[in-house]
């Protein structure tokens, strides 16, 4: 049995043809499918009852459902999200002002391993479908008007999983989102956060794919680059600022680096000269990110002496930077820390 909404239009409308069905029919499907996220055949009420058991004779929707959900005293909601094969992932909700931010997964777990990072430690099972990407946004914007009375505002694929290896389905789940047909947002508040894939950072840039870019860059030195990210050791991050240089200068688009914090290990004045010099040769901004406790990982967050004296150094230099204060780190939904802990 095919999953529908991983299927191809042509391939819908040839099964419908074959069927003696018209194929018309294809765009009333992928309405329900998508404008309303239905979760039965027999919810697409304008369809007949023959069509509709047809499709689910030959179809599955890979639904997503909220499992539980934990609300932080800083009001982050963490969702743990179950899948169609049981398998989990998490979610959050940030509220800031009148901005409300779905950060969302593209995989189950993620294989990259960045020591830092909770979510390398729990592994990598699958990538997860464009169904299953986009039920995520769609429930955690129904979420978002529930607990905060506001709309969801933005999108960033910064939760489990490395999204550019899951390019098609997370590429294909973006279109979703944007189409009028689907949740109509726009592609400038999506951002997606990569630890950088150099071939896909262009594909990004060939395909037109005007989204947000974010790397995790966390350091411009080789040896300390090796030893925190391992996805170093196949793409140098020369290779990847190449790509970046490819990506800015033919979307005309700035990219974003985020900068973990480490006490003693990236935080140095010779670090800050070194991230100065490094974003010097491309359009460019910068977050700071305070790293957020794992259980199990040697890491510290810098001093508020360093990470002022840090952003300073950033500053005198005119770089467009800001600090990124963590949310939910009393239920572990803070960046870094999503590992399924609680399922």
């Amino acid at each position: 049995m095919q999953n529908i909404r991983s299927a191809t239009e042509n391939t819908i409308i040839e099964f419908l043809v074959i069927h003696g069905e018209k194929p018309f029919r294809v765009n009333q499907i992928l309405y329900w499918l998508w404008k309303f996220r239905v979760t039965s055949f027999n919810q697409m009420k304008n369809l007949s009852q023959n069509l509709c058991n047809l499709l689910s004779q030959n179809f599955f929707i890979d639904t997503v459902r909220i499992e539980t959900q934990q609300i932080s005293k800083d009001m982050t909601i963490k969702v743990v999200f179950t899948l169609y094969d049981n398998l989990m992932v998490e979610g959050v909700l940030i509220p800031s002002g009148k901005r409300i931010t779905a950060c969302i997964s593209s995989q189950v777990g993620c294989a990259l391993g960045c020591k830092f990072c909770a979510t390398g430690k729990f592994g990598f099972s699958r990538n997860l479908s464009a169904g299953e990407i986009y039920d995520q946004v769609f429930l955690l914007s129904e979420l978002a008007k529930k607990q905060y009375d506001n709309p969801l505002t933005n999108i960033v694929f910064m939760g489990m999983g490395e999204p550019l290896l899951n390019y098609e389905n997370v590429i294909s789940a973006i279109n979703r989102i944007t189409s009028e047909k689907g949740m109509g947002w726009s592609y400038k508040r999506i951002t997606l956060s990569t630890a950088g894939i150099p071939d896909k950072i262009k594909q990004l840039a060939n395909d037109n794919i005007k989204i947000n870019l974010a790397l995790s860059l966390h350091t411009v030195k080789s040896d300390i680059r090796h030893e925190l990210l391992p996805v170093e050791n196949k793409y140098p991050l020369e290779s990847v600022s190449e790509a970046l240089k490819y990506y800015t200068s033919k979307l005309k688009q700035k990219v974003t680096f985020e900068y973990l914090l480490l006490n003693g290990i990236n935080d140095s004045a010779d670090d800050a000269k070194a991230l100065i010099n490094f974003c010097s040769s491309m359009a460019s901004k910068v977050n700071i990110i305070e790293y957020n406790y794992v259980e199990g990982l040697p890491f510290k967050k810098s001093t508020s002496a360093k990470t002022d004296f840090f952003l300073k150094m950033l500053r005198k230099k005119k770089m467009n930077v800001k600090i990124r204060r963590s949310m939910g780190g009393d239920i572990d939904a803070a960046c870094g820390q999503l590992a399924n802990k609680n399922c």
